[in-house]
């Protein structure tokens, strides 16, 4: 029997979902490195590869955009640059001829910190699943409507708060905060006892645009980077306490947390799918029925992402964010007609994503009613988070030739109070 050569990082095993058609982007450091030794790194399998060291090693014009601390130089680059990038990465990974210089640049994902990829400049959060939106409706209208008025006719959003986006296995305290409930003759402060998750998808903008100028459908692409998993933790008791007449503010702002990995753009065109059908028409900045040849055959387009949810590594939910009503170009166009820039770093959220079955649903307050139908947990019941749960969400895309892209998990533990 002839002695077989050892696998190398390089020598992925067949279906790996961060494989070479994937290349995700996010930034490490080595054990005991300073945070100014921070970089760009791209994870190929269960290793990272030093994007910046691979670039200098080989001679590449793109060190200045990947021996950084952060992705936004990359980000700013705009969208010729990061098609060019993407493919010297591919090269670098797959043509033998760079093996000997590549080979002792990728490290172990366990031995690396992660941290977070970008520099975040603004944070919106929408609101563009029909089933979450009609799921809260029934739960607090049930006399009337469940979708207000406006909800088909744009993309609900509110301006969240950048400061406190936290990458992926960052604790996230407990927030404090006035809280009311019906019964209560007056509000009370103290420790939210009804927190919890919302599962969404990230937007991340790298090309700026002009203040006072729209971005328009036909532009995502020219704007958005890519795309991450997103958990927007939720304080539902001083949510709805604080939430009329303005929209969420402490509920919301204490932590929203993102993978570590941005998945680009270009790694999701097998997973582009049609939004739902339009029951309403459109304002025509907001119109994605144009045929194409209107400038506009890259889009209409949502992503087909299977996510899944645990709790404490107990299954529970299961959803896709196929089925979301608003798309990322959409909300891209809503957040700028009205005059507003774009800024290289901002980050917009789809808001939850719900399925139409039960499993599917992607918010604590919609799996367990409002509180009425707790969670079975082997540890317990659950109806909203308690300190030392731990919540995980991880997805995958349909990629090319039937693979499958991974999407970075974000996972966050709950920790009392301060």
């Amino acid at each position: 029997m002839s002695e077989q050569t050892p696998l190398t990082p390089l020598d992925l095993p067949e279906g790996d979902p961060f494989g070479p058609h994937n290349l995700p982007y996010g930034v490490f450091s080595l054990p005991g490195e300073a945070v100014e030794l921070r970089r760009v790194g791209v994870r190929l399998g269960s290793y990272v590869l030093d994007a910046g060291a691979a670039a200098a090693a080989l001679g590449s014009p793109y060190v200045s955009l990947l021996a950084r601390p952060t992705l936004n130089p990359l980000l700013a680059a705009g969208r010729t640059a990061w098609s060019d990038v993407r493919r010297a990465l591919t090269a670098w990974v797959t043509v033998p001829a760079h093996r000997e210089a590549v080979l002792p640049l990728l490290h172990p994902l366990d031995d690396v910190t992660l941290h977070l990829p970008f520099e975040v400049a603004d944070y919106v959060d929408f609101y563009a699943s029909e089933n979450h939106a009609t799921n809260l409706g029934r739960m607090f209208r049930p006399d009337e409507e469940p979708l207000k008025p406006n909800w088909k006719h744009l993309p609900v959003g509110y301006h969240g708060r950048s400061g406190t986006v936290v990458v992926s296995g960052t604790d996230v305290v407990r927030p404090s905060g006035q809280r009311k409930s019906p019964a209560d003759p007056a509000p009370v402060f103290g420790p939210s006892v009804r927190l919890d998750i919302e599962t969404e998808l990230g937007f991340v903008v790298g090309t700026s645009s002009e203040r006072g100028t729209p971005v328009p459908l036909s532009a995502y692409r020219d704007h958005v980077f890519g795309l991450c998993l997103l958990n927007d933790w939720s304080a539902r008791d001083i949510q709805s306490w604080e939430t009329v007449p303005l929209g969420p503010h402490l509920g919301k702002s204490f932590a929203t947390s993102v993978s570590a990995w941005i998945t680009p753009l270009d790694a999701l065109d097998a997973a582009r799918v049609a939004p739902p059908e339009r029951s309403v028409p459109l304002l025509p900045y907001l119109d994605d029925t144009a045929p194409p040849g209107d400038g506009m055959a890259d889009e209409p387009g949502g992503y087909d992402l299977r996510i899944t949810v645990t709790l404490n590594g107990h299954v529970i939910s299961e959803t896709s964010s196929a089925a979301l009503y608003w798309t990322a170009a959409q909300m891209l166009a809503h957040m700028t007609v009205g005059g507003a820039s774009l800024r290289t770093g901002d980050l917009y959220g789809s808001g939850t994503i719900s399925g139409a079955s039960e499993h599917e649903r992607g918010s604590l307050i919609e799996i367990t009613w409002n509180g009425r139908d707790p969670i079975e947990l082997p540890d317990g019941k659950r109806t909203f988070l308690e300190d030392g749960d731990v919540v995980t969400m991880t997805a995958w895309a349909p990629g090319p030739d039937n693979t499958r892209v991974g999407i970075g998990e974000v996972t966050g533990r709950i920790v009392a109070a301060g």
